[in-house]
């Protein structure tokens, strides 16, 4: 873990995402005594200091319930504002003014990535970046290419070890107790492979359709919007090995060697589906052809497992809102009790949102003379929030220097080599209902392993 930065710069800083995400985050750290640094905000709105303060007060008052005035204020207190084009290098100067002595500052890049290159080469030519470091918004890239070519623009002004690549879902408080369940657990090790394991689900369903976001998301689809990253960065969690310590890299070679045992998706493995109706939403094109959903299997070629099928499907306008992970075992090879029952085998299920519960399905006989089982959940654990918001703790690891939970070049661009050939080569999309499960062809992928687990809304 490097310096702590002594400063910090949000680019965007009059944007919905600084708005909805970042000021109540930064509001967070300081009630908790960990930001501690003065925040510039950068944004080309004509605005003075004042108003970027109120702004956040704002920003706080609609999205932090109770809040504390006392945090606010201080809050406030600590935002100045710099106007001005961000691709004039005269901008960068009177940022450089700004800054001050600092000499460790933390560029948070909270704007469209039309505007990566022009922000990160005006800096490393102001001066400015010294022994900063740089944390980029996702999407990194729009295919393996683009990705590639960001990648060579951060490193023509920050070393690898200084980029900070976002991704809000892997600071969520159920996806890094996936990941503590797994590797803190000695009974869960001897299971976790292809002799135990005869598949595995991973579903993000939403019931909100688009909400306004339209134009965004008719460029975008569900494999660039959650796929890509989100999913694969789930399905990484699950099928990579125990890391030798506890340290970011370590940690995070683990997680680029497990990407890297996926095979590239083909079109065979793969199932596009679009919600009728779509194509009515504002900002969509008539004739789009666009996802809205997902479903695919992925293959991964690594000892451990090899053989076993990883199912994932994402989409919106679906029967319920929920995010879960379902990892199913072997059935036990002979029916010692009735003959003739065939309960469902035994399960671990993580669902990693909107709520956190961990539970192991099991069999446990009906009271009674006959031997006759039921299905029962063992929960191992359940909660309705969080305590830390994503943003939070992954702004504050920012500042701390840990990168334990930010992307690496090498995890990105293994992620996009999986989805980049059926981005290049796009299947059929199919209709399905708003309110369904998505497109029956979907259910013809994963028929051959007893069909979706659809979740829950406990």
């Amino acid at each position: 873990m490097e310096a702590r930065s002594d400063a910090l710069v949000l680019f965007g800083a009059t944007g919905d995402l600084a708005r909805r995400k970042l000021y109540p985050a930064l509001y967070r750290l300081l009630r908790r005594g960990r930001l501690g640094v003065p925040v510039v905000g950068f944004a080309s709105s004509e605005w003075e200091t004042e108003q970027l303060r109120a702004y956040a007060r704002e920003s706080v008052a609609e999205f932090e319930r109770g809040a504390d005035a006392a945090a606010v204020d201080a809050l406030a207190a600590s935002l100045r504002y710099v106007r001005g084009d961000y691709r004039d290098p005269a901008t960068y100067d009177v940022l450089r003014g700004e800054l001050g002595a600092s000499t460790r500052p933390l560029f948070y890049l909270a704007i469209p990535p039309s505007l990566f290159a022009p922000v990160v080469e005006s800096l490393a030519k102001s001066g400015c970046v010294r022994d900063g470091r740089v944390v980029v918004e996702k999407p990194f890239g729009r295919d393996l290419a683009s990705a590639q070519a960001l990648n060579h623009t951060l490193h023509a002004a920050f070393d690898e070890s200084r980029i900070y690549r976002i991704d809000h879902f892997m600071g969520k408080e159920p996806v890094q107790n996936l990941l503590y369940f797994r590797f803190a657990n000695s009974f869960v090790e001897p299971l976790w492979n292809r002799y135990h394991v005869a598949a595995i689900e991973i579903t993000m369903a939403e019931t909100l359709g688009m909400e306004g976001r339209g134009r965004f998301y008719d460029e975008v689809g569900a494999l660039r919007d959650v796929v890509q990253n989100h999913l694969l960065q789930v399905a990484a969690l699950l099928t990579m090995e125990a890391p030798v310590s506890t340290d970011a890299e370590t940690v995070r070679d683990e997680h680029a060697k497990a990407l890297r045992a996926i095979r590239p998706l083909t079109g065979r493995s793969l199932v596009r589906g679009q919600y009728r109706g779509y194509r009515e939403e504002p900002g969509v094109a008539a004739d789009s052809s666009v996802e809205t959903y997902a479903a695919l299997q992925l293959h991964v070629d690594s000892w451990r497992w090899a053989g076993v099928p990883i199912f994932v499907r994402a989409g919106k306008r679906l029967a319920a809102t929920a995010t879960e992970v379902r990892v199913e075992l072997e059935k036990p090879p002979v029916g010692v009790f009735r003959r003739g029952e065939d309960g469902p085998a035994n399960y671990f299920r993580f669902r990693l949102g909107p709520d956190v519960a961990i539970g192991l399905g099991a069999r446990a006989k009906e009271a009674g003379e006959a031997m006759v089982g039921r299905s029962v959940e063992l929960t191992v654990c359940r909660e309705s929030h969080e305590d830390m918001t994503a943003y939070e703790r992954l702004l504050g690891d920012a500042l701390e220097g840990d990168p334990a939970l930010f992307a690496r070049q090498d995890s990105v661009e293994q992620a996009w080599r999986i989805v980049d050939p059926v981005l290049r080569k796009p299947t059929p999309v199919h209709p399905y209902e708003p309110g369904s499960w998505g497109p029956a062809a979907a259910n013809a992928m994963i028929a051959p392993y007893g069909g979706w687990d659809d979740p829950v809304v406990r």
